[in-house]
């Protein structure tokens, strides 16, 4: 199938391996971009506030 693809739209293969793994990566972006800033900043502000109780 992607031979086929490639013959008729003579598109190398790199840019066929390159495209389908940037589409993913920016839809997860997308889809899971709000949760995962959400997770990462609970993280720190825990991360920070326990900071006081192990040092003192």
């Amino acid at each position: 199938m992607v031979a086929i693809f490639q013959a008729v739209t003579q598109v190398n293969e790199q840019t066929l391996s390159f495209l389908p793994r940037l589409l993913v990566t920016l839809l997860t972006i997308i889809l899971a971009g709000h949760w995962l800033v959400q997770e990462i900043t609970d993280l720190f502000m825990f991360i920070f506030t326990a900071i006081p109780t192990e040092v003192g």
